[in-house]
């Protein structure tokens, strides 16, 4: 009992494996898209299409992934996702033509994708209450080193011959690591009842499944049994706010704001890069001391409240800064230098990064449309000049002085940040943990899947809107209106997101039976003793 037991690491390289697979396979087409294009001479279109199929993957694993994961079992998803990625990476390292690299890439995206539902899940089932907080959220901070790690490995391989094969080729290192931990590890909760060393890790409370607790269907994610319809619409809403908060383009602009601040030169972009990333990093730890300590729904709404704030800044300095836009990827003059290095971090939940091949606007954004688009704006191709007027946030206003401008710049980027890091304590990590929570087990693998397959498409749909909407209502509007959801968002969390903190799964289950999607207003995660209180006082009157 002195020390933990041995099994308890074995259990977190899995989580944090599986994460640190799913930030590099996300972030490293940052650094080989632009030397793909020059070996296969890869139109916009095409490129796009390369960078999209990893998000077309990742939605398919996410609509048959439930299905696989309960069939099959947790564990055996993990593997079997593992396999499907050293498959994808094999076809990546040797591809020879563009459908060989779309087929790797697809591959890839099912992989991570499918591997990120059935980790979290895998997990949060295996240790007991007092570890699920920092083991679930470790797979958040895997996702984070697993930017940085791809980001140093793209500038380290950039001026390789073929580099990009050993890029593709390095994502299975860690995948094949969590595989062989797996192999020690218990299939499940019934498997870990044989194991009494694995015991101590569940704090002795093995949930085995009884043969005789109800049996749900997929339908049932949408019907009143068990208030199963409002354990979806807590699902469904997560999920969804975290994206129309519009944090995959707020990340997309982070290499704008950084030029519009002064990080010019090839240097000091990587270093502003990596700074953001170091950021993500230091806040997901964060997050993991705190989610055992303070709760989800505390860092839900201390997160949300802070993107509000940090989101709206960045639009209200863009009404008195006109931001530089982003050159299309039709301007490869100059495309030499710094196109090939690293752009801005990216988040887990989902997303992959998408970089313009452009000197200074390396982006890391996971849309495939957004070079196409930019294309709609000519004035945008060239970063010397004004950027257009969809892009434009305040070209009427006169500019201010040089201090104030100065001012307003290292404004942004600080808003930057901390958009970065509320996110990466609130949104990136809980969301995950509460789904994987608040489900019962014979349906939490399809019902995590489900949430998040809206988590992908909301993705795309918010990724390919984005310079419409600016064309539309403008950069600084655009930015308000994020911050506008995340009021909304905060709302939501108040009123519908209980506290799960300290509770085993079964309890968990439990108050949401008799939740029946009573708003939580209090912060204390037995809600139901409020319930109870309410009985006695109806009975009373």
């Amino acid at each position: 009992m002195g020390h933990p037991p041995p099994l308890l690491p074995l259990c977190a390289s899995v989580s944090l494996l599986g994460g640190l697979t799913f930030g590099y396979e996300l972030a490293v087409i940052s650094g080989a898209l632009l030397p793909l294009q020059l070996d296969f001479g890869l139109s916009c279109l095409e490129q796009e299409l390369l960078v999209g199929s990893l998000l077309l993957g990742a939605l398919l694993a996410s609509l048959v992934g439930g299905f696989l994961i309960d069939r099959y079992g947790r564990k055996r998803a993990i593997l079997g996702s593992n396999a499907v990625l050293l498959a994808g990476s094999l076809s990546l390292g040797l591809a020879g033509s563009l459908a060989w690299l779309v087929l790797g890439r697809s591959a890839a995206g099912f992989a991570i994708s499918l591997s990120s539902m059935a980790c979290c899940i895998y997990v949060s089932e295996l240790v007991g209450p007092q570890q699920r907080g920092v083991l679930v959220s470790l797979y958040e901070a895997g996702i984070t080193v697993g930017i940085l790690l791809s980001y140093a490995l793209n500038y380290a391989l950039a001026s390789v011959p073929r580099g990009w094969r050993h890029m593709f080729g390095w994502a299975t290192a860690p995948a094949v690591l969590q595989s062989l931990s797996l192999l020690v590890l218990p299939a499940g909760t019934d498997e870990a009842e044989a194991h009494r060393d694995l015991i101590p890790l569940q704090g002795g409370e093995a949930t085995k499944l009884d043969p005789e607790r109800p049996r749900y269907s997929f339908l049932d994610l949408f019907r009143e049994r068990d208030n199963m319809r409002g354990r979806t619409t807590v699902g469904l809403g997560l999920v969804l706010f975290q994206q129309l908060t519009g944090q995959p383009n707020v990340l997309c602009y982070a290499s704008t704001i950084f030029h519009s601040v002064g990080f010019r030169g090839g240097s000091s972009a990587v270093l502003a890069s990596v700074g953001l990333g170091a950021v993500k990093v230091v806040a997901t730890l964060t997050a993991m001391g705190l989610v055992d300590r303070a709760g989800r729904r505390a860092l839900l709404l201390a997160g949300c409240a802070l993107m509000a704030l940090s989101v709206s800044g960045i639009g209200l300095v863009s009404f008195a800064v006109p931001m530089d836009s982003g050159p299309s990827c039709l301007a490869m003059p100059n495309a030499t230098g710094l196109a090939n290095l690293p752009g801005d971090a990216d988040q887990p939940t989902g997303l992959s990064s998408h970089p313009l091949p452009t000197a200074s606007k390396n982006q890391g954004q996971p849309v495939s449309s957004t070079s196409e688009k930019t294309r709609r704006h000519p004035r945008a191709g060239d970063p010397t000049t004004p950027p257009g007027p969809a892009l434009s946030s305040a070209s009427q206003a006169p500019p201010p002085p040089a201090a104030g401008r100065a001012l307003m710049h290292w404004t942004a980027l600080v808003c930057m940040m901390l958009f970065v890091s509320a996110f990466s304590f609130g949104f990136g990590p809980v969301t995950w943990l509460v789904l994987s929570e608040i489900y019962p087990a014979e349906i939490r693998g399809r019902a995590f899947a489900f949430c998040n397959s809206f988590n992908w498409a909301a993705n795309l749909f918010i990724s390919l809107s984005f310079l419409d909407l600016i064309g539309t209502i403008g950069l600084s509007w655009t930015f308000l209106l994020y911050g506008l959801t995340a009021v909304l968002g905060l709302g939501f969390i108040y009123l519908f997101v209980p506290e799960t903190k300290g509770q085993s799964l079964s309890e968990i289950d439990q108050q949401f039976q008799r939740r029946r999607f009573a708003p939580s207003f209090g912060h204390r995660q037995s809600t139901a003793g409020v319930q109870y209180s309410r009985m006695k006082v109806s009975v009373a009157s």
